[in-house]
């Protein structure tokens, strides 16, 4: 893959393992022709693997991990094998992960999930762990739940099902039996083939509804005492007063979760021919991703979102989290669980195009290089439709056009998956501790960096005043003085990946390397265009590619002391990727053909469809000799005939079409359809769709 050719054969064509595995929702009575005809429907969009998701929604005659269940199950594997698609399965009936569905409890009351309170007086059930200046520290049930399968399972619901303790080993060992070893008695051949991974969800130590407690475990106190800890010193966890013995009792809770339950499951996934994959609780959980061998993790509830921005606060660092931890491990993927009930203003369902595309960019572009979107809907009857929407698949105004996101996460997937993320800058962090306030102005600055967590702080050494870990070399350290003293801790003579003149705080980059040759993926994460002159450490030509749309093309740039300067335009939601040349690889690259902007005031309302949420536009233009960009303003996705012929469909503001001049050579017509979000059928309220721009001339 040396020659541009070939590098862009493959970014054109990714292989089929670079596909985006969405969750796909087992959520109603399911059928087995069905099934296969959703799988058939999901490969012929370009999704090439799923993961099979009971959810909300379950029939009631279809039991969690009964043989029924297995039934349907084991059909969706046989087809995946037959499309030539991959399976990850969900080790959950629901969510979060660790409960096989209630059945632990519901066999052992004693492996419930368990926490400590602070309180005046212990209850009835407590168990008096010490009394206190500042109270009774008390070991009690947490009662927290799960969320089940069936309706009337949910939060609150009088059936949710209990959690496990899953800092218990017996507990463990039951969820292991129940789930893992069920899978693998029941589609034992197809591991390591059709089926790919086993995916946990957000184990959660109390459970979900738990109450003002913190996690604990039967015996815990024993542990906590032979580890040197006072346990009258805990008392410090309720009032927020921090000690040597909250430091240990954090320290030993972390290190309890990974012994007796995310190692357990990641031996048994790598016994068993398959890869551990999912995300843990929280998006700065780093130290627990050492034992997925796909790091993961979670981008829900807008906790990024093009409104909030993707540089402030604990969620900012998710992407660096899973993508920084999969690169010291030597793991070719990191996954992101991403677009779930990311709905703009409370409203269900009001999730664009724009929202999705931005999301994508934003995980790529800090190395997350496997998409699993949440979700693809088997059902949307009734309250379905209600459950953590949107469908962001078949249920999508998108779907028909959806082979066009699907190549973009697999083109963006390989290309994060073969090339070098290169970066200056370490950055040593501790668990749940991430910086995300001091990372912030590198980002903005285009400034690369690595997470660098505690647990590898050991296999460090300093060599001529550079930072070395795991074949990686940091040239700074983002970080206090006397950690790694021999390296500069001086962030602001480390020359950012590509120079921006004016600066672009909006602009996210990452430096890349493939065979010797030097990339930078860009990405606008702004909301308007970006205009600067971008200089890039390098020596020759420079050539760009649009992964959206797969088109390489020449890029004139201009070679100088300082590098390479070119004269940057990306739009909102753009993003871009740049590459080395040499002479003769970019003259035989097409040029940029410039074209004639053209606005959407030149359309005119010919109908609307409130039963179908859409507007039809009409327009003509006179017979031109040059290409034509049709710039609009529309809410939400356009699609545009020319001649009464289907041309393109765009997604987001600003929705830009190039219409080539030979279709343009005899005039043309032209109808524009706006269809507006799916919000409008399922939302709350109703979201205003069209062309704005209409009628200004």
């Amino acid at each position: 893959m040396n020659n541009v050719t070939d590098f862009l054969h493959f970014l054109d064509r990714p292989p089929r393992e670079y596909t985006p595995i969405p969750f796909w929702f087992l959520n109603d009575d399911l059928d087995h022709a069905e099934i296969r005809r959703q799988l058939k429907d999901f490969c012929d969009h370009g999704v090439y693997g799923v993961v099979l998701h009971p959810r909300m929604g379950l029939s009631e005659r279809i039991g969690y991990l009964s043989p029924l269940f297995f039934d349907y199950i084991r059909t969706a594997v046989t087809e995946a094998k037959r499309l030539g698609m991959k399976i990850v399965l969900y080790d959950e009936g629901m969510y979060p992960s660790g409960a096989a569905g209630g059945q632990i409890v519901a066999a052992r009351p004693d492996l419930g999930s368990r926490g400590i309170a602070l309180t005046d007086q212990p209850q009835a059930d407590d168990t008096l762990i010490c009394r206190t200046e500042k109270g009774c520290l008390v070991e009690r049930f947490s009662n927290g739940t799960i969320r089940g399968v069936h309706f009337g399972e949910d939060d609150g619901e009088p059936n949710a099902p209990r959690s496990a303790d899953i800092l218990n080993p017996e507990a463990v060992r039951l969820f292991i039996e129940l789930t893992h070893e069920a899978y693998w008695r029941e589609l034992h051949e197809e591991f390591g083939k059709t089926i790919v991974a086993m995916f946990t969800d957000e184990p959660t130590i109390l459970g979900r509804n738990a109450g003002p407690l913190m996690p604990w475990s039967k015996g815990f106190a024993d542990l906590f005492r032979q580890s040197g800890g006072h346990l009258e010193g805990l008392t410090g966890l309720f009032t927020g007063e921090e000690n040597p013995d909250t430091a240990l009792y954090r320290r030993l809770i972390l290190q309890r979760e990974s012994e007796v339950y995310y190692a357990p499951l990641s031996r048994w996934c790598e016994e068993h021919g398959i890869a551990l994959t999912g995300h843990p609780h929280q998006s700065d959980d780093i130290e627990v991703e050492r034992f997925f061998h796909i790091p993961g993790q979670d981008l829900v509830f807008r906790m990024v979102s093009p409104e909030r921005g993707g540089t402030e606060g604990m969620d900012s660092v998710m992407g660096k989290c899973s993508a920084d931890m999969a690169r010291l491990m030597g793991r070719e993927r990191n996954d992101n669980e991403c677009f779930g009930a990311c709905n703009r203003d409370w409203n269900p369902w009001y999730f664009t195009g724009g929202d999705m595309k931005w999301i994508i960019d934003w995980l790529a572009v800090r190395g997350v290089n496997l998409f699993i979107p949440h979700a693809f809907y088997y059902s949307l009857q009734g309250a379905r439709s209600g459950e953590r929407p949107p469908d962001v698949g078949p249920g999508s105004i998108w779907w028909p056009y959806y082979r066009q996101w699907a190549d973009y996460m697999a083109r963006l997937s390989w290309l994060m998956t073969n090339a070098d993320l290169k970066a200056d800058i370490a950055v040593p962090v501790q668990n749940r501790d991430l910086h995300a306030e001091d990372v912030a102005p590198l980002f903005k600055s285009q400034k690369g960096f690595h997470y660098l967590p505690e647990s590898f702080w050991k296999e460090c050494r300093e060599e001529d005043g550079a930072l070395i870990c795991r074949g990686l070399r940091y040239r700074a350290v983002l970080g206090p003085s006397n950690l790694f003293p021999t390296v500069p801790h001086t962030i602001e003579n480390i020359p950012p990946d590509c120079a921006c003149v004016p600066p672009q705080p909006d602009l996210r980059a990452a430096r890349l390397s493939l065979n010797g040759r030097k990339l930078w993926l860009l990405v606008n994460e702004g909301e308007t265009k970006i205009r600067t002159t971008l200089t890039l450490p390098a020596s020759t030509g420079i050539a760009q590619y649009d992964p959206w749309i797969a088109k390489a093309q020449q890029i004139d740039s201009q070679t100088t002391a300082d590098g390479a300067k070119i004269a940057l335009r990306l739009p909102r939601r753009g993003s871009m990727l740049l590459f080395e040349v040499s002479q003769a690889e970019w003259e035989a690259l097409p040029a940029e053909i410039p074209a004639v902007p053209l606005s959407g005031k030149i359309f005119r309302l010919e109908a609307d469809e409130p039963e179908r949420h859409r507007k039809i536009y009409s327009a003509e233009i006179a017979p031109c000799s040059q290409d034509v960009m049709l710039s609009l303003d529309a809410e939400e996705m356009a699609e545009l005939y020319v001649n009464g012929r289907f041309h393109a469909a765009a997604f987001w503001q600003p929705q830009e079409i190039r219409i080539p001049a030979d279709v343009l050579k005899n005039g043309a017509k032209l109808r524009l359809i706006v269809t507006g979000s799916m919000a409008n059928v399922y939302g709350t309220r109703p979201v205003w769709y069209g062309l704005r721009d209409i009628g200004k001339n």
